[in-house]
């Protein structure tokens, strides 16, 4: 039998084991601490990885939906159309097109003309000594009809009688009444130019003089071609 010893502490032959002495609670409060912060930081390092391996993948992996129309037979017809495009076309002559003007502006002013003429639309008794120009050339016929039914008849009806889709609205007067039938070229001419009442003008729309004359000399054919009513109607601008 073996005596116990202060070497064996026992009655082994074994040396007694020893001990790891006991950590105070602030440092094992202080190793949870510091283990949680890393497992935190290795957890949002994780994160941060994965986000940017996602952002990847949807911006460089993940096909756009205007690539997905590729996909689709006809989709992509409106993107990848047969038409020319812009500029594409080197062969054809680009031209200033005849009275065209800057986008910055520079068209000639359609007021600017004769003294007298800048008077008569708004001076009747100026207005009516007005008449054609000898030196200028009339246009076709059908240039003044074109141009009445562009911009009169919307008002004054295609024949003239005032019967259009203005009627019940602002009630046109006709242009086949003895009252119009006795304006004169010239009154009628400023009236189309300057406008007066309840309609406008015309001549920055109408800006070349001998298109104005054959717009009144359109409604003067269209006074010849109507039988002078049986009431005459008073109506019309004066």
């Amino acid at each position: 039998m073996i005596r116990a010893t202060a070497t064996t502490g026992s009655a082994s032959s074994c040396p007694a084991a020893r001990r790891r002495p006991r950590m105070s609670s602030s440092s094992s409060s202080a190793t949870a601490r510091w283990r949680s912060l890393v497992t935190r930081k290795l957890l949002l390092v994780a994160v941060l990885v994965t986000g940017a391996a996602g952002c990847n993948t949807w911006y460089n992996e993940v096909p756009s939906p205007d690539n997905l129309m590729h996909a689709v037979p006809w989709f992509d017809h409106m993107i990848l159309s047969k038409a020319v495009h812009p500029y594409q076309r080197t062969d054809i002559p680009r031209e200033t097109p005849v009275g065209s003007v800057p986008i910055t502006g520079g068209e000639a002013d359609w007021r600017v003309g004769n003294v007298r003429q800048l008077q008569y639309g708004f001076d009747v008794a100026v207005a009516n000594t007005v008449t054609r120009p000898v030196e200028m050339p009339a246009l076709p016929a059908e240039r003044g009809a074109e141009l009445y039914g562009t911009y009169c008849a919307v008002c004054h009806g295609y024949q003239g009688d005032g019967n259009s889709a203005m009627k019940s609205y602002l009630a046109p007067p006709s242009l086949l009444t003895p009252l119009a039938r006795s304006y004169t070229d010239g009154y009628l001419y400023s009236i189309l130019r300057y406008g007066r009442g309840l309609m406008g003008q015309y001549g920055d729309k109408i800006t070349r003089q001998d298109e104005r004359w054959a717009v009144v000399e359109y409604v003067r054919s269209l006074q010849a071609a109507a039988p002078l009513p049986a009431t005459a109607n008073a109506g019309g601008a004066n």
